[in-house]
């Protein structure tokens, strides 16, 4: 009998094991592939459609966006309000999102709703007819949305850091003006909608209480729709960094909270660094309890919250430190932030702070793996980068053995300040 007085063992999250659940794989009779997990007791499901179509593939600044939001704004037998109802009806939610590289829709419905509602995301990507009416409402709310948003120091130090680190013309640099939302055309939305959401090599991802009937339904309905594969991916882009390392910005004479943000260009996942780099910048700035966190939060006070993060796109990725400190604080801010980066350099972190960052990530990871959606979400992104289950296994490797010396090799690797950019914006 259980005796409730004694504590159970506390094992640490380094010692478990770890395992990835087995992806299935069925190509669909035009060849899409249809990548599906069978996992989970609820009858909910969760389809995602990805295709290239994302800011990389975009030919006019804005187009990209605009075609993700207005995707659902009508086709040829639907209007907006019916495709809208449609899945309110059933309970069900559609989720259009577009990235740097990527768009994503996503449905979540009643597994038994799923034949109801396929028909009618094909239709979306296959005959979207963007209604005028909708277009100039997008326009003109998108437009005014913006305009509140620049006034936000935050808002704007987001687009400049990246505006600076790659260059205002490419894809990962451009951000959205008020002349590229004003001079977009229906034409030029139904233009990248042909060439990148018709004509685009679509992968399916199918997760949650799934089987042959549901298979079965996908094929039958996205099977026989025409496919034509593109090389949207083999697009080139030169990127033209500022030649100022340094910015301060007066977005707001009144101001009184200036927001940071440090970056450089960086490596992404394809790069053998990445994964131990997840270490090191956990213990930098990537959890509430990191040396950045602890500095200049906790001791000094300046601020509610600072990150730092790695953020990988398909064909380049970006580090990142990002906070909003009040105005008269912001130079003694950047010094500890640049402090706590040439002590990683420095001095070795000790193997109890270690242990408990690799505790940290080990103990997300279970609960990425708790759940059908949340391991699809996992496997979503190996697919998309091009790898494989052994790929999640030597991460799981580097995060259990990597020692203190290895990390101070990485710190002086590339935590060079001399490399980052700055910006500060009040």
């Amino acid at each position: 009998m259980l005796n409730r007085t004694i504590a159970p063992p506390i094992h640490d999250a380094v010692s478990f094991t770890y395992h990835l659940p087995t992806l299935q794989t069925t190509t669909l009779q035009n060849g899409i592939p249809l990548y599906w997990l069978q996992a989970g007791v609820q009858e909910v499901i969760e389809v995602n459609w990805v295709l290239p179509a994302g800011i990389w593939q975009e030919d006019k600044p804005s187009v990209a966006q605009a075609t993700a939001a207005l995707l659902k704004s009508g086709t040829s037998n639907k209007t907006s309000q019916q495709i809208n109802e449609s899945f309110e009806f059933y309970g069900a939610n559609l989720q259009v999102s577009c990235g740097n590289d990527w768009v994503t829709i996503s449905l979540y419905t009643l597994k038994k709703h799923l034949g109801k509602l396929l028909p009618i995301v094909l239709e979306l990507l296959t005959d979207a007819v963007f209604p005028e009416e909708e277009f100039l409402l997008y326009q003109q709310n998108t437009t005014q949305k913006l305009l509140v948003s620049l006034k936000q120091c935050d808002f704007v130090a987001n687009q400049k850091i990246d505006a600076v680190i790659f260059g205002e013309e490419h894809p990962y640099g451009r951000y959205t003006q008020k002349e590229s939302i004003t001079s977009l055309s229906r034409t030029d939305i139904h233009n990248h909608y042909q060439r990148h959401y018709q004509n685009a090599p679509l992968k399916i991802f199918l997760s949650g209480q799934v089987g042959a009937e549901e298979i079965k339904m996908i094929d039958t309905i996205f099977g026989l729709s025409v496919v034509h594969q593109t090389a949207a991916n083999d697009l080139k882009h030169t990127i033209s960094p500022h030649p100022q390392k340094k910015q301060f910005i007066t977005n707001d004479p009144n101001g009184v909270q200036g927001a940071i943000r440090i970056g450089k260009k960086f490596i992404n996942r394809q790069h053998q660094d990445f994964s131990p780099m997840v270490v090191l910048n956990t213990v930098l700035g990537g959890y509430f309890g990191s040396r950045l966190m602890s500095n200049i939060r906790e001791e000094k006070g300046f601020t509610y919250g600072i990150y730092s993060s790695q953020i990988p796109f398909k064909n380049e990725g970006v580090f990142m430190i990002q906070t909003e400190v009040g105005k008269d604080v912001i130079e003694s801010a950047l010094k500890e932030i640049y402090f706590e980066m040439n002590r990683l350099c420095e001095e070795l972190i000790s193997e109890e702070e270690l242990l408990l960052v690799k505790n940290y990530l080990l103990g997300n990871l279970l609960g990425d793996l708790d759940g059908p959606f949340q391991i699809m979400q996992r496997w979503r992104t190996l697919i998309l980068n091009g790898f494989d289950e052994a790929y999640f296994n030597r991460n799981i490797q580097t995060y259990k053995t990597i020692s203190p010396k290895g990390l101070k090799i990485l710190a002086n690797r590339y935590f060079n300040t001399d490399d980052l950019y700055e910006i500060v914006v009040v």
